[in-house]
């Protein structure tokens, strides 16, 4: 037992024996203390490299992003109401054609022979209505000085009236057999884009046939149906009434400029199963870039925030306390400064408190930072918020 405790004593006073032999060989002794700042930055005076930028005050839009479904304003199925042989197409394919246009002719003999016929026999009625009405006078005459029945001329009398009504059947068959007539010529009922031909010259078009001869989509103006949020719903009323709404469309693979519009429609109800409320815009689509059933990027701007501050979002830290950012001071240190976010528009965070227009901020680079730190700034000027 008394070995065992000799050994154990006699390791440490060994290892301060080795120790003490590095010390007086000239060996260099090590040290234990961790360097200065934490092994932030290298070194307790070494400036820390980051990206900064200045804080801008400018005008802001507050807009609203949505995906839209472009409507026609009005769409027709034109389809014949008379059968008959289809002799001539006066348009082509895709044509814009206007209101009232002659669009289709179809056979129009057999029309012109009933209207013909019709008329014919209101000539032949009416000339019988004149011989009656002619009969009833005279054999009332008759009855006045006792040489006609009372029995005859209540059968006079009748069959004028019954000839008169007849007449005015043959009026109404001639009527319509120019309406049929009229049929005949297909005329276009609105102003748009003609569609694809689906019976052409030669065939055989039925009256009220289930398949269209050719649709026309009224593409000016065209209407943009989107959804928004129902919790923005009071807001978006609120700049509606005021005025203030301005809402664009464009495709997603369009360069050019996004097309104009203005809200006149908000439905009746909020979706339950989305939570969203459907908006309607008119767009006068002059340039025909919009095309009914297509999908477009919608963008609804309520109103225009004046001199907001804004800053990059990636200035922007999230910690315990809250949202905050490191501001530079003019002697190259840097400040963290509790912020508050009103909203972000893009890559740019609109601050409500925290930062004042000018100041710099780090947009890259805040993990190898404290309060205090002096950095060094890569670009060669603070870079301005885009």
């Amino acid at each position: 037992m008394m070995s065992s405790r000799r050994s154990h004593l006699l390791v440490p006073a060994a290892l301060a024996a080795i120790l003490a032999s590095v010390s007086c060989s000239g060996g260099e002794a090590v040290s234990t203390t961790p360097p200065a700042g934490g092994g932030r930055g290298g070194g307790q005076n070494a400036p820390v490299p980051v990206t900064a930028a200045t804080a801008e005050s400018r005008s802001v839009p507050l807009d609203v992003q949505a995906i839209g479904t472009v409507i026609a304003a009005s769409t027709v199925a034109v389809r014949s109401q008379i059968t008959g042989e289809l002799m001539a197409v006066n348009f082509k394919e895709g044509d814009e054609v206007q209101q009232g246009q002659v669009l289709f002719e179809l056979d129009k003999r057999p029309f012109e022979a009933a209207l013909q016929q019709a008329e014919a026999q209101l000539q032949k009625d009416i000339a019988q209505h004149a011989n009656a009405k002619a009969q009833a006078t005279r054999y009332q005459d008759l009855a006045t000085r006792g040489i006609a029945t009372r029995e005859q001329v209540d059968q006079m009398t009748t069959q004028a009236a019954a000839l008169e009504a007849t007449v005015a059947a043959d009026r109404a068959n001639v009527q319509s057999a120019k309406v049929q007539l009229d049929y005949a010529t297909i005329e276009a009922p609105i102003s748009g884009r003609t569609g694809l031909l689906q019976v052409h010259k030669g065939n055989l078009v039925r009256a009220n046939d289930t398949q269209q001869i050719v649709n026309i989509n009224r593409i000016t103006p065209v209407y943009v149906t989107f959804a928004i949020p129902e919790a923005m719903l009071p807001q978006f009323k609120q700049y509606m009434a005021a005025g203030t709404i301005r809402v664009e469309a464009k495709a997603p693979n369009d360069a050019g400029a996004p097309s104009l519009g203005k809200i006149d429609f908000i439905d009746i109800a909020v979706d339950a199963t989305t939570g969203t409320i459907k908006i309607k815009g008119t767009f006068q689509n002059e340039d025909r870039r919009l095309t009914p059933g297509q999908f477009v990027n919608v963008s609804v701007t309520l109103t225009t925030d004046r001199n907001a501050t804004v800053i990059p979002t990636t200035a922007v830290q999230s910690g315990q306390q809250g949202t905050y950012v490191y501001v530079v001071k003019t002697d190259k240190t840097v400040e963290l400064r509790p912020v508050i976010v009103a909203r972000t528009h893009g890559d740019d965070s609109i601050i409500k408190t925290g930062v004042a227009a000018g100041e710099t901020v780090v947009t890259d680079g805040q993990l190898r930072l404290i309060p205090g730190s002096r950095v060094s700034i890569k670009d060669a000027g603070a870079r301005s918020a885009s």
